[in-house]
């Protein structure tokens, strides 16, 4: 699995968040809050889903365990921020470096694709993580709860300071 390594603009996204860790995951209802009501949002880009996952600092997967407490988004790229329907909020996500992997399969299967990135990837290559939010992207060949299904994850990662160019 190798990755694209891409530039992202900074996007502005609409759509609901929860604060959650693995233990008390949910997922689930947060999709079932929004999904209902996409199409109040005016003014999308595309028919891509951001499912954003927002840490408190810079994350350390030594560190992280089941307990881990984040803020998970599922959201929607928009061209402006207006007309925000009730019950949703706005994101900004801000552009830079990513490395771009996909993930084919079940979402409970996506615990072996992580460990790829963090335990093998990312520690062999030139980069090292940056300090801004990892999310996925389901776009036309996401197909929720399929063996056929793709999205894209997406890492924030930078230069290691010693590597040298």
């Amino acid at each position: 699995m190798i990755p694209r390594i891409e530039t992202l603009p900074k996007k502005k996204l609409i759509g609901r968040s929860v604060t959650m860790s693995l233990t008390h995951d949910k997922t689930s209802a947060l999709w079932q809050g929004f999904m209902p009501r996409r199409q109040q949002i005016k003014n999308t880009l595309g028919t891509d889903f951001y499912c954003i996952q927002v840490y408190d600092k810079l994350l350390d997967f030594k560190d992280f365990n089941t307990n881990t407490v984040f803020e998970k988004w599922a959201a929607i790229e928009v061209l402006v921020f207006n007309d925000v329907p009730d019950e949703m909020k706005t994101f900004t996500l801000m552009g830079g470096l990513y490395a771009v992997f996909i993930h084919k399969g079940l979402a409970r299967d996506f615990h072996k694709t992580a460990q790829f990135i963090f335990g093998h990837w990312l520690p062999s290559s030139e980069y090292i993580l940056d300090s801004r939010v990892h999310f996925e992207v389901l776009g036309e060949k996401y197909k929720n709860n399929s063996p056929d299904s793709e999205e894209e994850v997406w890492i924030p990662i930078k230069l290691k300071t010693n590597h040298k160019v």
